[in-house]
């Protein structure tokens, strides 16, 4: 098992920055989830560590090993890719009933134990990514990468994929890097998330506090289905008392977020509220901190338990994730509560997080 190590990571092809000075450290036994947009640079990170790509400019530490200079095969990690393929491993002399220990150990886990002495264009895509897992864990590296194993999954299976990889972690306590796209993903299954964009790292840290405390507006709007809703505004005071104000909303903030934004009255920000923040009036209980407003609902989407209700408010279009009880129709205004407790606001200049 090992920790590894990112200091200060640069990787340029030609002109193009794909990882811009990236310093990350991942504990030994985390499973850290590298996620960001396609071209963000995750990949090419990842490949990095692995030693597939040379590094431009900094340091790469697995354990207490500098290993840029070190060739694949001897940094003692083992690469899931997306497609299923090989990575090049270095050949060990093990005895046979080590091997066979090793397999049958592998198998069990995966559960591929009828399927051991079938050919590859015998199983489905699932099992073949099982079998790519298996070939990483019978090496029993110090580092696993994975990037996205289960994209080539159809949504069924990826969930349950997804699952059996989390228990597997757990049983194997192997440090683990794995790259992702998809943010539903990072935040099941990482205990660190990492989210990168346009090869500079955004914010480090656990689901929850990356959810709930986003740095900027990118993590904001990257983190959580359907996205936070963003709507240009600015700051009034009345009476004392801080307030969001926007062409056709007049929000007002609770103190302990009005003082952290007092001195930015008559300024303009960029609200933020996610869409389950957003509460049918006839149907929501007590808000603490709730602000009230009439919205015009344009389209719903039934989601189940949930719907989907974009609403309209002047020029700004918003989604609310509502209970599937509401009395909410097409075209009809519909009383709502913003929780504003739960909201946020950015400076409309840097997009960093003012409250």
């Amino acid at each position: 098992m090992a920790r590894v190590v990112l200091k200060s990571l640069s990787k340029l092809f030609r002109e193009v920055v794909a990882v811009d000075d990236l310093t990350l450290d991942v504990e030994d036994k985390e499973f850290l989830v590298l996620v960001g947009p396609s071209g963000c640079g995750k990949t090419t990170a990842l490949r990095c560590i692995a030693g597939l790509e040379d590094v431009t400019t900094g340091e790469i530490y697995i354990g207490d090993r500098l290993v840029n200079d070190v060739s694949p095969k001897d940094r003692d990690i083992a690469m899931v890719f997306q497609n299923y393929a090989l990575y090049p491993h270095k050949l060990r002399k093990f005895p046979k009933a080590e091997i066979q220990r090793r397999v049958t150990d592998a198998g069990e886990m995966l559960g591929l134990q009828g399927l051991l002495r079938r050919k590859p264009r015998e199983l489905s895509g699932g099992q073949r990514q099982r079998v790519a897992l298996g070939r990483a864990i019978v090496r029993e590296p110090k580092v696993f990468l994975m990037d996205e194993p289960l994209s080539n999954l159809d949504a069924k299976l990826r969930v349950q994929t997804r699952a059996e990889l989390i228990k597997l972690h757990r049983r194997l306590g192997i440090t683990t890097i794995y790259v992702t796209h998809d943010q539903t993903e990072a935040m099941t299954m990482g205990d660190r998330i990492a989210v990168l964009n346009d090869g500079k790292m955004q914010q480090v840290d656990s689901p929850l506090a990356l959810f709930n405390q986003p740095a900027n507006m990118f993590v904001a709007g990257f983190i959580g289905t359907p996205a936070m809703n963003f709507l240009q505004a600015t700051l009034e005071s009345e009476d004392g008392r801080v307030y969001v104000k926007t062409d056709a909303l007049r929000l007002q903030l609770p103190e302990r977020c009005a003082a952290r934004v007092r001195e930015r009255v008559g300024r303009s920000v960029v609200f933020g509220v996610r869409p389950d923040d957003i509460y049918d009036r006839s149907l929501a209980s007590q808000v603490g901190d709730g602000s009230e407003a009439t919205l015009t609902v344009d389209v719903m989407e039934p989601m189940g338990s949930t719907v989907y209700v974009y609403l309209t408010a002047g020029k700004h279009a918003l989604i609310a994730d509502l209970d599937a009880e509401t009395k909410a129709k097409d075209g009809e205004p519909l009383d709502v509560v913003f929780d504003m407790g739960k909201t946020h606001l950015f400076d409309p200049e840097t997009e960093v997080v003012l409250t």
